[in-house]
Parts: structure tokens; sequence; C-alpha cells
């Protein structure tokens, strides 16, 4: 860690109270992977991290870099070949029941309702009750799709999608919510929209969150905290406490401090000065 994020960490502390308590411990991740004929393909090599508690952190970093890659390793969907990942102290080695996985596409079921799609982990966590079903219109409403729970997937935009993708993520109250680029294939204006709408939901729910992203202003906007990722094979290139205040309104985007937090990410990729 370099001694502009160290300062950040304790800027944050003595302005905002005790910092939360660890959530999530990353200790020498190292991912490679096997190519027929040749050397391993070394993706990431030894990043450590503490993921503190109802955090949400952005994974920022040039596509191909490993951010995927390193998401998947802590859902528990693909093995590091060395260090370790513990969330709440426990060892990740495969899936886990309370973490959910957010993927660029919403993946939605087309023969299956809006309710219905938000249903289906309860459905094979076997907690279809009256309590679920409840949490489900609630999240409904949360997200704004009060009454589209009975409509078919091919009837809502995209962003809409996204929306009903996001209540099924949390429909069994995941610890631990994995977002690879959810975003991505939005336009700017709804991509803006959905910004708004998961910080309002990560203010109610406190679920912490890790958000892959290859969008400077993505990471800074939504961001506590925002690891950048150096190009392949991946280390911490930087780590930077975003210390905007919240609520986050649009008009921040255009204030200085914003520029400068950009800025200080763009160093780090390499793409500014």
């Amino acid at each position: 860690m370099n001694d502009n994020a160290l300062s950040g960490d304790i800027a944050r502390a003595r302005n905002n109270g005790p910092v939360p308590p660890v959530f999530g411990e990353f200790t020498d991740v190292r991912c490679a992977f096997d190519i027929a004929g040749k050397e391993p393909l070394l993706a990431i090599d030894q990043i450590s991290y503490e993921l503190e508690k109802g955090r949400l952190v952005s994974l920022l970093g040039p596509s191909g870099c490993g951010k995927t890659t390193f998401l998947r390793i802590a859902a528990g969907l693909t093995k590091a070949t060395g260090g370790s990942v513990k969330i709440n102290g426990v060892e990740v080695t495969e899936p886990h029941t309370e973490f959910s996985f957010m993927f660029q596409t919403p993946n939605l079921m087309p023969w299956r309702s809006v309710f219905d799609n938000i249903m289906f982990p309860m459905e094979i966590l076997k907690r279809k009750n009256s309590q679920a079903k409840i949490r489900a219109m609630e999240l409904l409403d949360l997200v704004g799709l009060s009454g589209f729970e009975s409509v078919w997937p091919d009837q809502l935009s995209g962003g809409m999608k996204q929306r009903v993708a996001l209540c099924r993520a949390l429909i069994h109250e995941p610890n631990l919510m994995l977002m690879d680029e959810p975003f991505g294939a939005l336009d700017e204006l709804t991509r803006m929209e959905m910004h708004d709408l998961l910080l309002n939901i990560h203010n109610v729910s406190k679920t912490t969150i890790m958000f892959v992203t290859h969008s400077i202003s993505e990471a800074v906007y939504l961001s506590d905290t925002v690891l950048v990722f150096s190009k392949r094979p991946a280390v911490i290139a930087d780590l930077i406490d975003i210390d905007l205040p919240y609520p986050r309104t649009p008009e921040i985007r255009y204030s200085q401090r914003f520029t400068e937090l950009e800025h200080r990410a763009g160093v780090a990729l390499g793409i500014s000065k």
C-alpha cells in the first residue's frame, strides 16, 4: 500500500469515526491459468486486501487485467493457485449461499414472470415462503417496479431487467454482493440512474459489495474505496479512499474533488501524469 492510500485510511478513521470491522481477508492471492503447450498465464500476482464490512468497493482496471478473475475467486467460482480468501473468518473454497453474483447481462428466465424470476433463489434454497414473497414485493417497490410483478422479461427495457436482476440478487439477503460490470451494456442515462439506485439500495441494505468496472467515473461515484488494478498480471496499483460526501448526487461529478479523484485513478492506470 502506498503512502497516499495509508493517509486516506487515517483521514477516514479520524473524520468518520472507527474503521468498520474486517469482513473479507485476501492474502497473497495469486491465479495462473494452464495453457496447452505454453507457460501458465499469470492473471493475478499476490494481491492482499482487507475488505471492511458494509463497504462498497470497486475493482477498477483495464479490460483483461484480472478484475473478474479476482471477483470469481472471492465468490468461490474460481480457485486461486496461491494465497487465501476468507469471508467472515471462513476460507472460501466454493460458492456460498450467503453470497450473490450479478453479471453484466441480467440473465432473466423468459418463461418466468418478474416475480418468479426474483423468487428463483428462494426456491433453490427451499425458502419460498410468505416472508420471502413479502420481501420480493418490498424490493420491487425499492427499485421502482411495483405493479410489474406479473410482467414477462421481454416486455421490459434493459434498465428494468437489471432492476429485476438486482432484486433477485438481494432476495436472500446476502452478506456479500459481487457485481461484474452490471451496468456496462446500458446507455449512459440509464447507467447513471442505476448508479443512484445502487447507492440507495446499499444505504438501505448495508450489504458489503465488490463491484467490477473499467469506468473511472463509475468507480469514483459509487465507491467507498477503489482498488486500481494494474495490467496483467494484476497487482494493486493504488488504493483510493473516496471521501466524497453522502448522499451522492449527479452534481458531485462536476466538483473539483471528483476530478482530483478521477485524476489519481488515471495516474494509477497509466493514462494520466
